[in-house]
């Protein structure tokens, strides 16, 4: 058969796939990887997020790589030093050699015959390529880049000021002096209302309902420690388990005992704000990790609060007029900027339009496979990161499995990697997760299938799938390993015509 252009095609150049290709020149060396990447810069959601005080949501020492300490004295680092920190990694493992910007990747089309992806993408200028892959490798992460989720806020057409949305920052946008209100009650929301206050003439957090949040440090003290005490890469992967061992055993509280949670946390968010604590603000009407916890590093949201330069309001929308937006308790909120931090839109494999022989794929009708891969679906895996913990936790899980997978499937010189799952063994299908956030719950119809065991489960706990990885073997039954039908036809006519001569 003829070569394909490259042997493992990465879609995006974000921490999914810097990981994927890190773990490619680490473990599979003699394999070529090339990674198509839609904007002009590596990062991903770190490039194309520009909003004031854009930050991570976790620690960097979990949303860090386990191969690459995270050396920035913050561990709840700003999207620049995040930047930073990929680049950094790029260049010095060779990567960006291997990375062509500007593609947005159309289609991707298996064919079973010659067990070969062909992966069709447009550059800026229109034109399109093609570039054939033995393996494709989904790192372009789960949430639409061209459109975010757009909430029904009523009457914001009447609004006489500037409408913003955090997704697509203008550069340079000033908003000194000026009032300005913030829609929602997530990360986004959470993290741009003390990041503004210091040139807004006042901030305000407009929320329908309110998040479980809670103060956390910046700095992490023990990993400073470890520094002191250990050599680097030690004390990164002591920092890294304690931070794992912690949010795992709150997430696990949180559904062994939610109320005791809930009274935990609430009692720090009494300690934080003083007599600005109000349960109306800041006690949701679901349990503790429900939806996702909010870090407030070094407290910056209640600080602001404090020191009069920020509110919480919650309340409905009743309507706008050209100076602001009024309430349905009949209260009234003076607006210059409103900015509508109501959520993502959820897609799967960057809306890249998947098939197999020529037969579009429907995601719903395949079960996730140990997390990455699909029932059915040949030499191609995926990441859809942690609800409940850190992105990178799960891609570098991923990237290591797929390496694997590839080793083997080099060591039996077979072309073809299948997760076999027949009609009559499907097991029964579950809900993908126990989350109630908006975002999670209009993307169900869209997911792949999930049962409650392994490995048709798409799991939420790093731990076990941890275990799961390096207790089940690669070659674990269900997987299948096998030549391609050109390949076998190939052999098998070479072998008569050795007969016939003979």
């Amino acid at each position: 058969m003829p070569q394909p252009d490259t042997d493992i095609c990465i879609i995006g150049a974000g921490i999914s796939g810097i990981s994927m290709a890190a773990h490619v020149g680490m473990m599979c060396p003699d394999r070529s990887y090339t990674i198509l990447e839609r904007r002009d810069e590596i990062g991903g959601t770190w490039d194309l997020f520009r909003y004031p005080g854009v930050r991570s949501d976790s620690d960097m020492h979990t949303l860090g790589f386990n191969f690459e300490p995270w050396r920035h004295e913050d561990a709840i680092a700003d999207g620049p030093s995040i930047l930073e920190y990929l680049n950094r990694i790029a260049d010095e493992r060779g990567i960006r050699k291997n990375i062509r910007f500007g593609q947005e990747v159309l289609s991707a089309d298996w064919d079973s015959m010659t067990a070969r992806w062909t992966i069709t993408a447009r550059g800026a200028d229109g034109r399109q390529t093609v570039t054939t892959a033995r393996w494709l490798y989904f790192a372009s992460g789960y949430y639409d880049y061209d459109k975010p989720h757009e909430a029904d806020i009523p009457g914001i057409g009447d609004f006489g000021g500037e409408v913003l949305h955090p997704q697509f920052w203008p550069r340079d946008f000033d908003y000194s002096g000026k009032d300005v209100v913030i829609i929602g009650s997530g990360a986004t929301a959470v993290t741009m209302v003390p990041a503004m206050t210091d040139k807004a003439k006042s901030v305000t957090m407009l929320q329908r309902t309110p998040t479980w949040m809670g103060a956390g440090p910046r700095q992490d003290v023990w990993s400073q420690r470890f520094l002191r005490w250990f050599p680097e890469k030690f004390a990164y992967r002591l920092t890294r388990w304690k931070n794992i061992a912690l949010r795992s055993y709150f997430f696990n509280l949180s559904r062994r005992k939610p109320e005791r949670l809930a009274e935990l946390i609430r009692g720090r968010l009494k300690d934080e704000l003083g007599p600005h604590y109000d349960p109306k603000h800041f006690e949701p009407p679901y349990n503790p990790w429900q939806q996702r916890l909010c870090l407030v590093p070094d407290g910056d949201l209640f600080e602001a609060m404090k020191a009069g330069k920020a509110r919480v309001v919650t309340d409905h929308i009743a309507g706008f007029d050209a100076d602001g937006i009024k309430l349905e308790s009949g209260d009234y909120v003076p607006a210059d900027v409103v900015i509508t931090a109501t959520g993502l839109r959820l897609v799967l494999a960057g809306k890249v339009e998947v098939s197999k022989d020529g037969e579009a794929v429907e995601w719903p009708e395949h079960f996730f496979y140990r997390g990455t891969m699909f029932s059915n679906l040949p030499n191609l895996s995926f990441v859809f990161g942690y609800l409940n913990a850190s992105w990178t936790l799960r891609a570098d899980c991923n990237a290591r499995y797929a390496c694997e997978v590839l080793n083997e499937m080099a060591r039996r010189g077979a072309d073809i990697a299948v997760p076999e799952l027949a009609p009559e063994d499907e097991p029964e299908a579950v809900e993908p997760w126990d989350y109630t956030s908006g975002y999670l719950n209009r993307a169900k119809d869209m997911m792949p299938k999930v049962a409650a065991e392994r490995p048709w489960t798409l799991a939420h706990n790093y731990l076990e799938d941890r275990r799961d990885f390096q207790s089940r073997p690669v070659a674990d039954g269900v997987l299948r390993f096998c030549e391609a039908p050109t390949a076998s036809q190939h052999e098998g006519a070479a072998e008569h015509e050795k007969i016939a001569a003979e």
